[in-house]
């Protein structure tokens, strides 16, 4: 009898990897014997990179970069020497994360340190380049990125424009005569979740600057600056990003990847199964134990138990969710296609008292699912 535990992490309480322990301690007290094949997964945001160490197991690499205000900082990506992938997330060179509250303005940032870690990372030989992009402090559709792997961007006097946000109105010509040639020999796969235009009301800037530190006026000048890069790209290289959803992920990053990086944009969830070789790993299983800290209506859309879900449902395998909490309703349970739900959760107490509760809590829950199917 084949198990496979494929949970997301239980946000400031279980990792993946914990997660999976204490499934198959409650497992092994029904089912001796089993087979039981623990992978735990991500969907692209945080606690990624160590899921990806997991399967692609590299290496950590730290290189000093440019942080979103062009300050020096040591940021760090995962290569595998033996694959040739490197698995580099964004926020750890241009993520909101690495600057104070009143630092926050997507105006003045840049991703040039995003695309310093890519550069590193051709450097060392890497042949699949697998960025994800979530958490950026930036609104500079790529430019600063691009910056590091020799693209120029120029004014109309043919003056270099520093990449920031806030000269991507300013931009008139895009300068490719001298970029990085290892570009040419690398796929690039970039990990977005959103489907966010790259410029409108729906765009990168109207949706996510403000988060940023924008203010209202500059939103307005922001937007109007990744309409005029987009425009330009268009003239330039023939793609309009418009009309490509997520193109606006990560203040325009998504676009700038397809344009820049040459990449494709898959899903984060997507990403980490095709690492992990999930869809040949669950063949034959029996159950697929998945969970996350709270199970609502977001998940049904590009998390990992919806990642989970899609792929169990092509190999006709039923999926029991053991969450933190659970916000669904029965309806919505049965659309989606989860054969078991249940929340952890024991007794009456604070949410403090249940995270601490959590390993103990799982054990539990999944004993008693475990007697349920025997």
């Amino acid at each position: 009898m084949k198990f496979i535990i494929a949970p997301d992490k239980f946000k400031g309480s279980l990792t993946g990897f914990e997660f999976c322990d204490a499934v198959e301690e409650g497992l092994r007290m029904v089912f001796k014997e089993a087979e039981i094949f623990k992978m735990p997964l991500a969907d692209g945001g945080d606690g990624t990179m160590e899921v990806a160490r997991h399967y692609i197991n590299g290496d950590k690499v730290s290189v000093t970069v440019n942080d979103p205000l062009f300050r020096p900082i040591e940021a760090s990506y995962l290569y595998s020497k033996g694959t040739g992938i490197a698995y580099i997330e964004m926020a750890e060179a241009s993520g909101l994360k690495l600057l104070k509250d009143e630092e926050s303005n997507c105006w003045y940032t840049t991703t040039l340190g995003t695309g310093e870690l890519i550069v590193d990372a051709l450097e060392k030989g890497a042949k699949e380049i697998i960025l994800g992009i979530g958490g950026s402090a930036t609104n500079d559709g790529g430019m600063g990125m691009a910056s590091a792997l020799g693209y120029r961007f120029l004014d109309g006097d043919e003056e270099e424009l520093e990449p920031i946000g806030g000269n991507l109105a300013a931009v008139r010509k895009i300068d490719d005569s001298n970029i990085n040639p290892k570009l040419n020999g690398v796929m690039v796969k970039v990990a977005c979740d959103v489907t966010n235009p790259f410029y409108g009301q729906n765009g990168a800037a109207y949706v996510y600057a403000k988060q940023k530190g924008a203010s209202d006026n500059e939103i307005v000048l922001l937007d109007q600056g990744l309409t005029n890069f987009a425009e330009i790209i268009h003239r330039r290289f023939n793609m309009d990003l418009q009309k490509i959803d997520g193109a606006g992920a990560a203040g325009g990053v998504g676009g700038g990847a397809l344009i820049f990086l040459k990449g494709d944009l898959i899903s984060g969830i997507d990403m980490v199964k095709e690492l992990s070789g999930f869809d040949t790993a669950i063949e034959g299983a029996y159950w697929i134990i998945t969970g996350e800290g709270k199970l609502d209506e977001q998940t049904l859309s590009g998390k990992t138990i919806d990642g989970v879900v899609t792929s169990a449902k092509r190999k006709q395998i039923p999926v029991a969710a053991l969450c933190g909490s659970v916000s669904i309703s029965i309806a919505q349970q049965q659309a989606f296609g989860i054969e078991y739900v249940a929340s952890i959760v024991r007794g009456v107490g604070t949410l403090q008292e249940a995270m601490a509760k959590s390993y103990d809590n799982l054990v539990n829950a999944t004993y008693n699912f475990a007697n349920l199917i025997k």
